[in-house]
């Protein structure tokens, strides 16, 4: 008698005790007579103690005892909060970094907040516009006049597709103009890290070429945005030109060199159309970009043509130091024999 109600006893506080941590007990009732004292019957396998068991989902399973509760009410209450707490939060936080990481705080010259992730203050720098636009490598050798022909050869169809829509063409070319920089870059990374020696400042020289162009590139979205045509197209000339130049830099780094060279030429005769469109009204001078502005340093006020004559002074800036690195690869010298040029900044 009394060992059967201790067990009814003892099994509603376990299944008070298991619903709170979301374990169903379900037991079978206990005759009367037993709960009330009366009679001496043994209990029948129908009198048994049935036990069934669920265990809950293992999301939010937590190492903390939970509240006991039998309906589970409190526990719903604060979790209720709990999710309204992390909603506010979520709201509340204005940036998010790619990294889920909070960035940290950076001004600019004047104390104010840093608008851009993509670049920091101290990376703005104003171009040289006295460099020399004119200036042409002659081809001489065999390989010159080679990628010098590739060079013309693929400035035709480019001139078809885009014809004088020098705003469009600018941005699709500048995201091709960013792979040779960083290709090569890659390669004299890996040259370095196998031989164990320094590249003499020409890895950061490449990178910071290839950062710079796609600059170039974030600045004419500002102006232009590009038809679904136009961004497949990126996708198909970007995918050929990266593995071409790989293989190219990796056979004749002094041939990869020449090539962007005289791409480089290239792009100073489109930025040069580009503004005597914009001088004959062909093309609006609208107000420059804001990225623009502080990346390049320009005063309040700047417009496009602007942007485009410092954006040239930067193909200028590449194509000196493209020359003179396949310069050096002629001589018989590795780049690293030669420092790099200064950068851009």
């Amino acid at each position: 008698m009394m060992s059967s109600r201790l067990t009814g006893t003892t099994v509603r506080q376990l299944g008070h005790a298991l619903s709170a941590t979301g374990l169903v007990v379900r037991t079978t009732a206990e005759p009367a007579s037993a709960l009330r004292g009366g009679g001496a019957a043994a209990p029948t396998p129908s009198h048994a103690h049935v036990w069934m068991l669920r265990f809950p989902p293992a999301r939010g399973a937590s190492t903390l005892s939970a509240p006991m509760t039998v309906d589970g009410q409190e526990e719903a209450a604060a979790t209720k909060q709990t999710d309204a707490a992390k909603v506010a939060a979520a709201e509340q936080k204005a940036v998010v970094s790619y990294w889920d990481v909070a960035p940290s705080r950076v001004t600019n010259e004047g104390g104010s907040e840093w608008r851009w992730a993509c670049f920091r203050p101290w990376e703005a720098y104003e171009a040289d516009l006295s460099i020399d636009l004119k200036k042409h490598h002659a081809p001489t050798t065999f390989l010159d006049k080679m990628a010098f022909r590739t060079v013309r050869a693929l400035r035709w169809p480019t001139d078809i597709f885009f014809q004088r829509r020098y705003a469009c063409r600018a941005m699709m070319l500048e995201t091709v103009a960013a792979v040779p920089g960083m290709v090569g870059g890659m390669l004299l990374h890996l040259k370095s890290l196998r031989r164990f020696e320094h590249s003499g400042g020409w890895i950061k020289a490449l990178l910071e070429e290839a950062e710079n162009e796609r600059m170039h590139l974030m600045t004419f979205m500002e102006v232009s945005q590009p038809r679904w045509y136009e961004r497949a197209l990126v996708l198909a000339v970007q995918g050929v030109f990266f593995n071409a130049y790989f293989l190219g830099y990796l056979l004749s780094p002094k041939f990869a060199h020449r090539v962007v060279g005289y791409l480089e030429e290239e792009a100073i005769h489109s930025y040069t159309e580009f503004l005597k469109d914009i001088d004959r009204g062909a093309i609006k001078n609208v107000p420059a970009p804001a990225i623009a502005l502080d990346y390049w340093r320009l005063p309040q006020g700047s417009t496009l043509r602007d942007v485009v004559m410092v954006i040239r002074a930067d193909e200028a800036h590449h194509r000196d130091v493209n020359h003179f690195a396949s310069d050096i690869h002629y001589q018989g010298h590795e780049l690293k024999a030669a420092p790099a040029p200064l950068g851009y900044h």
